[in-house]
Parts: structure tokens; C-alpha cells; sequence
């Protein structure tokens, strides 16, 4: 429940921007920054809004974070289990990588290797693996999401089709407690699933803050991976699920 016309104010701005911040607020209505904190903390006990770091964002069931705070969240998870699951990538290696903040982070524990082919469709570990001399980059047609710098869309879905990777490396937004990977965009699914299609070993990387989020579109289950890439224990009874299907999981 809103209970202020400043806090309905500050639901629709967040709404409208994606963030609101709590010293861009406090200078708007002349208010303490204490002010803005409470009614920060009253719009997220109501489910409104979800806080991050210097203020508050939409909660991401229905829409997903932004994409610049999401960079900033457990960015020491995200750094442990790209080390792993680039450990896991042998040189020489042909890897499709798609959007995510985890699998920049992996792009970026792949500089060292040598002669990968690199097929993605996000601009911003292209332009990661440019320092990488030896790595040949492939970027795919599609169109481009301007948010996040992702390439999605049926254009990108048939490139893929051209190809057989050694592996993919795939991101999510959300993993379910029955394990089911998810997402927001049907674009960029269907790029996903062409991927686990084109690929002879997939590789999930997701941090512990995906097993505590929803989105509404499924991408795959974890059943149909073979190696999820974490930073904690996984919840209930997920790991004994991931044993009878086969799937390793690796807590870095």
C-alpha cells in the first residue's frame, strides 16, 4: 500500500526509469535522505520495489533488473564462478556465450586462453575478448536490445543454426526451485534454445541470487545441461535433482 503522494510519485518514477536513487530523490523534494530511506523501505516491505545499493529498482518478477546495478550485484560470486567455468574451457575450444552479466564475467576470465572461436550475441563480451589477440570473435546478426548491448531475434536463432559448438556458456535470469531456467525476453529464448540445440556440452553459470528471483518465461531445465556453475550449495532438493539428471554442479 502507498502511503504518501510522495511515495506514489516515487513508484511511478521507478516504474517509468527502472531506478530511483535516494540522493536524486531526497534533492527532488527537498527531504532528508533519512525521508527517502523510509519510504524507500515501506514501498519494498510492500513488494513494490526491491532495494539496491543508493536506492531502489522494480522488484524483478516482471521486469528485470537494470542492467548496470545488475553488473554490481555479488560481483565476487560472479568472479569465482567464472574463474571456475573458464577453467573448465580447454584452448582451442569453439564456445557460443550469450547476454548476461555472468557470462561477461566468464568472457573476461577468457582472456588468457588461446585460439577460441567465440560466437556471441552480446556486444559487451565482444568487445571483452578484443584484448584477447588470439581469440577469433563472431558476432551475430540480430536485433540489437540497446539496454544490455544483446543481439536477439529469429536472424540471430538461424546464424546459430550454422554452427556446432563444443560448448555454451548460458546465463539466466532466474532458476526455479524444480529447476527450471528463466528469462524475460522470448527473443533472446529462442537464441538460448537454439544454442543448447548447436552445442555438445552446455554450461550454466548463475549465482545464488538467481535461485532467490522469478521471471516468467522458461528457457530449459537444468536437466538438459551438464554443468551449473555457482557460488553456493543449491536450494532444497534441487542438488539431488541435479544428480539423477546427470547434471554436475560445481560451487566455486
Amino acid at each position: 500500500m502507498v502511503t504518501n503522494f510522495r511515495q506514489r510519485e516515487i513508484l511511478d518514477q521507478a516504474r517509468k526509469d527502472g531506478k530511483v536513487t535516494v540522493e536524486g530523490l531526497a534533492e527532488h523534494y527537498d527531504v532528508t535522505v533519512q525521508t527517502i530511506r523510509r519510504d524507500l523501505a515501506e514501498l519494498t516491505d510492500s513488494g513494490q520495489l526491491e532495494r539496491v545499493h543508493g536506492g531502489a529498482v522494480v522488484p524483478s518478477g516482471v521486469v528485470n533488473i537494470v542492467y548496470e546495478e545488475r553488473r554490481r550485484l555479488n560481483a565476487s560470486g560472479k568472479h569465482a564462478i567464472a574463474e571456475t567455468c573458464a577453467q573448465a574451457i580447454p584452448n582451442g575450444a569453439s564456445v557460443f556465450m550469450n547476454i548476461g552479466t555472468s557470462t561477461e564475467a566468464v568472457a573476461q576470465s577468457l582472456l588468457d586462453h588461446e585460439n577460441l572461436l567465440v560466437v556471441t550475441n552480446n556486444l559487451n563480451i565482444a568487445n571483452i575478448l578484443i584484448a584477447n589477440t588470439s581469440c577469433e570473435i563472431i558476432l551475430t546478426a540480430g536485433i540489437l536490445r540497446r539496454i544490455d548491448g544483446g543481439l536477439v531475434g529469429g536472424l540471430t536463432a538461424e546464424l546459430l543454426k550454422q554452427f556446432k559448438f563444443d560448448f555454451a556458456i548460458l546465463g539466466c535470469s532466474a532458476i526455479d526451485t524444480d529447476g527450471d531456467l528463466l528469462d524475460f525476453d522470448g527473443q533472446e529464448i529462442m537464441v538460448s534454445q537454439t544454442a543448447l540445440k548447436q552445442s555438445r556440452s552446455v554450461m550454466v553459470v548463475a549465482d545464488h541470487l538467481k535461485f532467490k528471483r522469478t521471471a516468467p518465461l522458461k528457457i530449459c531445465s537444468l536437466k538438459d545441461v551438464d554443468k551449473l556453475f555457482t557460488d553456493v550449495a543449491l536450494p532444497g532438493n534441487l542438488l539431488g535433482e541435479c544428480n539423477q539428471w546427470g547434471t554436475d554442479v560445481v560451487v566455486a
